[in-house]
């Protein structure tokens, strides 16, 4: 059985009820549940979550909430793997069929697209990997990249780079953080995510944003905007 989970807790403090805050027209996580129906790629799309009205959103918009998520696990510091880890150990105790392979598909996601998660699929059953998940690259070498020290002044975090060309430098990338295929195993053992167990979906930098704070929500609904009406051109 291969199924998506979406972890959707009740307490965002950034940006509160992030997860169902109205997003270019829709309840935020209806566009992801909206990308899991389109792929099909799932026998079952979960919704994860400790909140009632979430969980209505969710059954509205075509995912299943078959439990409630307890309280232990909807904290401000419970990580990823461990809420998809109880999901599936639900769902093999309650619906007694094994489940193979899962996708942890974030709530706050609206640029994920139906090709990229079958893309993840594919790559999780050709390869052998533990996980496939989306990375982008960064638009500016990480390795220039400056701080600011204690007294407010300017330092560089690798000096060793200062008169190294951009271009010798190696590209680097980072977590896309719109969802993650994983075998169940993977999940089940809490196999790291970021290790060489795991292989890329790479993503355009334009359809990649973190939505953590009120001014990435405006930037993020000008870019779906933009990429809308680019798709009806």
């Amino acid at each position: 059985m291969k199924i998506a989970i979406i972890p959707a807790r009740g307490g965002s403090k950034r940006i509160p009820r992030k997860n169902i805050k109205t997003f270019c027209g829709r309840p935020m996580i209806a566009w992801s549940i909206e990308a899991a129906l389109e792929s099909g790629c799932f026998d079952r799309i979960i919704v994860s979550t400790d909140d009632a009205e979430i969980a209505e959103v969710a059954l509205q918009n075509g995912a299943e909430v078959p439990f409630m998520r307890p309280a232990e696990l909807s904290d401000d510091h419970t990580g990823t793997i461990p809420v998809i880890r109880h999901a599936i150990d639900w769902m093999e105790a309650h619906i007694r069929a094994p489940v193979q392979e899962v996708c942890c598909l974030y709530a706050t996601a609206p640029f994920v697209m139906p090709e990229d998660l079958r893309k993840g699929l594919s790559i999780l059953a050709e390869t052998g990997c533990d996980y496939a998940f989306s990375v982008t690259s960064y638009a500016f070498p990480v390795q220039r990249a400056i701080r600011l020290t204690p007294q407010g002044r300017v330092e560089m975090c690798n000096p060793e780079h200062f008169n190294t060309r951009s271009q010798d430098l190696d590209e680097a990338y980072h977590d896309a953080g719109q969802f993650y295929w994983g075998r169940a195993e993977a999940w089940k053992e809490g196999r790291i995510i970021f290790a060489s167990g795991s292989l890329p979906v790479l993503l355009p930098r334009h359809r990649v944003q973190d939505i953590d704070t009120a001014e990435d929500w405006e930037r993020a609904q000008f870019m779906f905007q933009a990429l809308q009406a680019e798709s009806v051109q």
